[in-house]
């Protein structure tokens, strides 16, 4: 069972590729009213595979396309970094910013528009636990990573409400489980998607936390990925529960062994987050 575990996280690594952030400067920024800051991983960069980066879709264009509804003049500056981990946040990431890290960029962007920034979003912190299935999974290990993503993304956020102005407010994803899907390939699977279930559950409380120490409001994705509903369904993979059919109808996990979310699974994202827009 778990070097079954083993290679369904190990996906990740495989998956999450590196990509540039975007350094080009707006041409519309002079005249934007507000601007929407977007920080994280793939989710945030709107990874598809195949297509690659995508950082004015995703969940994130849709987000923006929601706060244009009343604030047509609103800009997106995204930063996001396909791979990022909370530690390369703060440190050396696969993307390229001059300011350094990911966080020092956003820190510089919002110190620069501390009036004018509405909204930051952020996810970060499933990337932490990869290296923690190498051949088996060290259970010791992912528990160390979960610690490691509430110190780090403490230390995250609390460097973006510092730079923040009252105005701002600050949305934490937390993270649905792809790797739900195990649950199709039998009894060694469906042990695997119980044991990811626990894992999911206490890297989204330490989200939870984190958030808390900024006054950041958490965007509650894996209740809108139904991840604790096991009611029985019918689906094109036989009956199986409605957190397995949610993945495999919302992410290419269950498609194309891929963790990321597709068309629908970002829609779903952005509705979440906007839902916590105040």
């Amino acid at each position: 069972m778990r070097r079954a575990l083993a290679i369904v996280i190990a996906t990740l690594a495989v998956l999450v590729t590196p990509a540039a952030a975007s350094a080009k400067p707006d041409p519309s920024a002079g005249r934007a009213t507000s601007w929407y800051l977007a920080l994280g991983d793939s989710l945030a960069a709107g990874y598809q595979p195949g297509v690659g980066d995508d950082r004015d879709g995703g969940y994130v264009g849709g987000v923006l396309d929601a706060l244009q509804q009343d604030a047509p003049k609103a800009r997106l500056r995204n930063l996001a970094c396909s791979g990022a981990t909370t530690t390369s946040m703060l440190g050396t990431d696969r993307c390229t910013y001059e300011a350094g890290s990911q966080v020092d960029a956003a820190v510089e962007f919002l110190s620069a528009h501390k009036a004018k920034v509405d909204l930051v979003t952020i996810d970060i912190g499933a990337n932490d636990v990869t290296p923690c299935a190498r051949g088996t999974v060290d259970v010791a290990c992912a528990i160390g990573a979960v610690g490691t993503v509430e110190r780090n993304l403490t230390t995250i956020l609390g460097r973006l409400r510092a730079a923040t102005g009252p105005q701002t407010q600050i949305v934490v994803l937390n993270y649905y489980n792809p790797f739900l899907a195990a649950w199709l390939t039998g009894a060694a699977g469906q042990q695997v998607a119980a044991l990811t279930t626990q894992l999911q559950s206490l890297l989204n409380a330490a989200v939870a936390r984190s958030a808390a120490t900024a006054d950041a409001d958490v965007a509650d994705v894996a209740r809108a990925f139904r991840s604790g509903v096991t009611t029985p369904v019918t689906t094109a993979y036989g009956t199986i529960p409605t957190n397995v059919a949610t993945i495999c109808a919302w992410t290419w996990m269950c498609s194309r062994s891929d963790i990321h979310a597709n068309d629908a699974g970002y829609a779903v994202l952005a509705g979440t987050v906007v839902a916590r827009l105040e």
